[in-house]
Order: C-alpha cells, then sequence, then structure tokens
C-alpha cells in the first residue's frame, strides 16, 4: 500500500485526552513505530480514558505513562526510533533505545515488577511517590486498551456460561446484580444485555455511570433505590433486557436491598477497584471529593476505612450466596481484602475463571482485540463480515459478531474484541493482513489482546486460581509467553506485575503485532499468532488437563508442513503430575 511519510525536522507535540492520529500519513518512521505511538494515544483519548489529564486509563491507578515529561518523551522517541530499533520503556518512562534488527519488538514494557519479598502496595507506593514507578494494570501501561469493549465479550462469555450452568440458559426475566462501573466493571452492565438478561448496579461516582450511559454501555441512571427497582420489575415483567445502575456506596445501598422483598438477582458478582483498597475503592461515608482529598493527604486512614468497607461488602456477597444465588469473584481481589480483614470464609466465594472460563483456556481460547489505525468505523464493519464470513461454523462468533457492531459504540480508534481459539487467531490475523494489503481495510491493523488469556498470566486468585495440579502460584508460564512472543517478533510486548488484583498476586505478558499488509508481517503473524495461543494449552496440558492434552497430542503427531505453520508447535513433557490433594497456602495467608 502507499503511505505519505512524513519525518519531521521537530517532533510533534501531543495532550493526554487528544484523540490519535488517523489515516495514511505517517509521523514516524515506520507502521510498527506508529502503531505504538497512535495505541499511546488512544489509551488516553478523553473518550476512552477515565482520567487522561493524569494519565489514568482505568482500574483506580492504571496509567499510560508515569509521568507527563514521560508522556513526551515517549511519544519523541517513537516519532525517531528506526526500523531497527527498540524502544524500552520502564514503568511508563523511556530509558533506551537499543539496535536489534527489523523484526524484533519495536518497544518492550515492563511495569511495576518488584522482587517478591517488596511486592508490596507499601513499597510500591514509596517508589510511586519518588517518581520511580507506576502501576501499568493490563492494558493501561501496555497500550492495547480499547475502552469498556475490551472485556465486554469475555464478561458475556463468563454470564452466558453462568446462565448455561445454572439456569439452562434461559436469561429473560432475570438479572446480574453487580458494583463498579469503572473501565473493567463498565463492561458488565452491556454484557449481561447482550445475554438477554437484565443487570442491575451499585456505582459510587455518577460521572463513572454517565460516561457508560454516553457510550451505550448502561441504559438508566437512578439516585434512589426505590426508582431502580420499579424500573427494574417493570422490564423484568415486559421481558425487556435493560441495564440500571443505583448511585451511591454498596455497604450503603446493598444492605438495604437484601432487606427487600423484591431484590433476587439470578447471578451476583462485583467489579470494584478493590484491588486497590487506597487509590480504587471509595469507603463507606466518603463522598467522590472526600476521597479524593484524603487519598493526598491520609491515604493510610483511607486504605484503612476501605478494607473494613471491602469486608462488610463481602459478609452481604456471603449472604447473597447462602441465599442459593450463584455468586462470583470477577478477579478484583476482594476476597483477599475481605480476608485480611476478618473474613475468614471470603473464599466461599469462588473466582469466574474456575468456575466458568477454564474450559476455553485449556482449548487455547482467549480474547483477540484488533484497532482500526485508519479511524474508519467503515473498515471495522468490513472486517467484521469478512470474520462472520471466515468462521460460518463456529456459532459463538457467529453469535456475538451479529450483537456486538449493533449494541457496542466506538470509543477512540474503532475496535473490536473478539474471542478466538488456537489456529483460530492465526487465520483472523492472517485475513486481516490481506484486508490491509488489498486495499480492502484503507490502513494497518493493530491485533492484540487482554492479559486475561490463557497462557500469559500467574495469578492465583484469577486466571490461575485452582489449577488442577496446584501450580497456581508458578510465573514461569508468564515469562516464557513473554520471551517467545519476543523471539516470534511481535511489534511490543509488555511484562507487568499486579493488574487487576494488586501488588503481590499476579504477574502476567501481554503482546501485540501490526498487521500492515506486507509479507514480513504475514511471517511474523504466523509466528506469534501460533505461538501465543499455544501457550495456554502448553500450560494446561503441563497442570493435567485432559482436553489441553489431546490437543496437545494431535498436534504433536501431525508433520511441520510450510503451509501449515500452526501446527508447528510441539509439547514435550511426557511427566505425569501428582493430581492429589491442593493443601497449598494460596488462601490462607
Amino acid at each position: 500500500m502507499s503511505t505519505q511519510n512524513i519525518f519531521p525536522s521537530s517532533t510533534k507535540i501531543f495532550t493526554p485526552g487528544q484523540p490519535a492520529p488517523r489515516g495514511k500519513s505517517l509521523i514516524t518512521k515506520g507502521w510498527l513505530q506508529e502503531a505504538a505511538l497512535r495505541m499511546l494515544l488512544n489509551n488516553l483519548d478523553f473518550e476512552v480514558a477515565e482520567k487522561p489529564e493524569d494519565l489514568v486509563v482505568y482500574g483506580g491507578r492504571g496509567k499510560a505513562a508515569r509521568s507527563l515529561p514521560d508522556f513526551h518523551n515517549i511519544l519523541k522517541a517513537l516519532q525517531e526510533l528506526e526500523n531497527e530499533e527498540t524502544l524500552l520503556i520502564q514503568s511508563g518512562s523511556p530509558v533506551a533505545r537499543i539496535k536489534t534488527w527489523q523484526n524484533a519488538p519495536r518497544v518492550l514494557l515492563a511495569n511495576s515488577n518488584l522482587v517478591g519479598n517488596w511486592a508490596n502496595w507499601n513499597h510500591f507506593d514509596e517508589l510511586e511517590k519518588k517518581g520511580l514507578m507506576m502501576y501499568g494494570q493490563m492494558t493501561a501501561g501496555s497500550w492495547i486498551y480499547i475502552g469498556s469493549q475490551g472485556i465486554v465479550q469475555g464478561t458475556y462469555e463468563t454470564f452466558y456460561e453462568a446462565f448455561q450452568q445454572h439456569y439452562k440458559g434461559v436469561t429473560k426475566g432475570r438479572y446480574v446484580f453487580s458494583t463498579g462501573l469503572g473501565g473493567m466493571g463498565g463492561a458488565q452492565p452491556l454484557a449481561a444485555v447482550l445475554t438477554g438478561a437484565c443487570f442491575l448496579g451499585i456505582e459510587v461516582d455518577k460521572k463513572r455511570a454517565e460516561m457508560r450511559l454516553k457510550s451505550g454501555y448502561l441504559d438508566e441512571i437512578h439516585n434512589d433505590i426505590d426508582s431502580a427497582m420499579n424500573s427494574l420489575k417493570n422490564s423484568l415483567s415486559e421481558g425487556l433486557a435493560k441495564s440500571i445502575a443505583i448511585i451511591g456506596n454498596v455497604a450503603d445501598i446493598l444492605p438495604i436491598l437484601l432487606e427487600r422483598n423484591d431484590f433476587h438477582p439470578s447471578l451476583v458478582t462485583d467489579q470494584t477497584s478493590a484491588h486497590d483498597p487506597t487509590y480504587g475503592y471509595v469507603p463507606q461515608g466518603y463522598s467522590m471529593e472526600q476521597v479524593f482529598q484524603e487519598r493526598k493527604l491520609n491515604p493510610k486512614k483511607v486504605e484503612q476505612d476501605a478494607m473494613q468497607s471491602i469486608g462488610k461488602h463481602v459478609r452481604y456477597l456471603l449472604e447473597l450466596k447462602n441465599r442459593g444465588i450463584p455468586t462470583f469473584d470477577y478477579g478484583n481481589n476482594i476476597r483477599a481484602m475481605a480476608k485480611k480483614v476478618g473474613v475468614d470464609n471470603a473464599f466461599d466465594i469462588k473466582g469466574f475463571v474456575p468456575e466458568y472460563i477454564r474450559p476455553l483456556f485449556c482449548k487455547g481460547k482467549g480474547p483477540f482485540r484488533f484497532v482500526m489505525l485508519s479511524g474508519d468505523s467503515e473498515d471495522l464493519k468490513k472486517a467484521d463480515q469478512a470474520l462472520m464470513n471466515l468462521f460460518p461454523h463456529h456459532n459463538d462468533i457467529q453469535r456475538w459478531l451479529s450483537l456486538a457492531p449493533k449494541r457496542i459504540s466506538i470509543q477512540g480508534l474503532p475496535a473490536r474484541i473478539l474471542w478466538l481459539g488456537y489456529g483460530d487467531r492465526l487465520k483472523a490475523g492472517l485475513l486481516l493482513n490481506e484486508m490491509v494489503k488489498s486495499g480492502e481495510i484503507s490502513c494497518p491493523v493493530v491485533i492484540g489482546r487482554d492479559h486475561l488469556d490463557c497462557g500469559s498470566v500467574a495469578s492465583p486468585y484469577r486466571e490461575t486460581e485452582d489449577m488442577k495440579d496446584g501450580s497456581d502460584a508458578v510465573a514461569d508460564w508468564a515469562l516464557l509467553n513473554a520471551f517467545g512472543n519476543i523471539s516470534s517478533g511481535a511489534s511490543w510486548v509488555s511484562f507487568h506485575h499486579g493488574g487487576g488484583v494488586g501488588m503481590g498476586y499476579s504477574l502476567h505478558a501481554g503482546m501485540v503485532i501490526v498487521a500492515d499488509g506486507s509479507q514480513e508481517a504475514s511471517e511474523r503473524l504466523k509466528r506469534v499468532l501460533t505461538f501465543d495461543p499455544a501457550m495456554g494449552i502448553f500450560r494446561h496440558a503441563d497442570a493435567g488437563y485432559e482436553s489441553s492434552r489431546k490437543i496437545a497430542g494431535e498436534q504433536m503427531n501431525r508433520s511441520v508442513e510450510a503451509d501449515s505453520p500452526y501446527f508447528y508447535p510441539r509439547y514435550l513433557s511426557n511427566a505425569e503430575v501428582n493430581h492429589g490433594s491442593k493443601d497449598l497456602v494460596y488462601k490462607k495467608e
């Protein structure tokens, strides 16, 4: 494809909140650098980020860059970066440009990583105050956040499977109850509605709820319980799928709901930023203005008050579970926080991954997200249709792509999230690359994923909770995922600590690859989109999951053929794993 190259005598200056550049004109020296620059800016687009002026993308304090000078220095470095160089980012600060080669990643990012004994919020907070570190969350610090859409399908798949297990798939006249409508929780109202159910949520920050209302992820906001419940009852009786939010603190509102005769949710979960009690969770009794002020003046008191509120919150969730309502943790570490303040049975609430998602992980299935660097929504429509044509017999893909374009609004650059398995991620990536090559899609496409993936995370209270062999806390797999994606030629690779569950609780890797229509991109896509999902199969096969071992065995019996790149990975271990009773320390801290 023809591209107008612009090599400015001075670098272009951007402001956090400003939309990313669109179209074919480059302000960098190559599409890989351009993609990184545009995605960093897209993370902080005012349509996408929660607090772009503070460089915060989502999750309490998940940032895209450490400071404003660091933000400008990263953009300057990306504009100057050669096609055989790699930029190194240390917790949101650019530290070096190194000579590599054309197929190496253009950017390597490491965020929030601390040596084990010091991997806690207290030590992190000291470093952050000194300007030495930032919290990268998952896709905030790896520049592949796409707004609330980023986890909509994963949440949808979770709710869909939960309704299948508990209600034989019947969603009409039922509703999901949850709390928190931030960058992650904001996906839950829409995901519930897409299953055909209603949603009732509590959000303490009205501005966040209004942001979800504006983007179409939420249908109604209410300031009092009675009006919200009346609207919910009307929707349920009419068989409508509607999402409703009550503004207030969960510690105030949930005990009132528990006393009502008309409060009967079908599924219960939570998506507050409980992983970060100081800067994420809002304690009972605090207004939003007060909590912002007290976080600066008395952060320890905020943390202590938040922990007490979290304890109350989890006790209320346990009460719902005791009433026989399916209640599950959605990966924000709220159970561990509650246990620290005396809720000894907090882990009676199970996690969403072992309950509903692990069978997908065992097959190498996980989030495949792609972004149109053109900024043209027509390119996204073409990609959606092409992918529906590519997978005509995949009922789940057909179902999702028939729903998502109708309900998911564009935030920032046009993007889509689509859960795909081993082999299918490669087929999709190669198709998008061919569409760029032919001009059917007008600009290169960024392909990435959440770190919540089948083989890239060690998180004993979320992605790797209750592994069959007890290997919940083994982080080697996340490191190998990062190493393998670097070796395979991903466009940028990240490795983070703590995303989603907080310091000390997880290590996770992310990857992004650019489909620019070139033959070189095709070769890189074959390597990366083969290896990355295969890592999920390797990880779960090693842990003793039979479905993963079956897939791995099938691949081992195939010949290595040049025209079948996705049959290349070989799972080598024949070791028998002890699958006896698991009595490890993950829930005894």
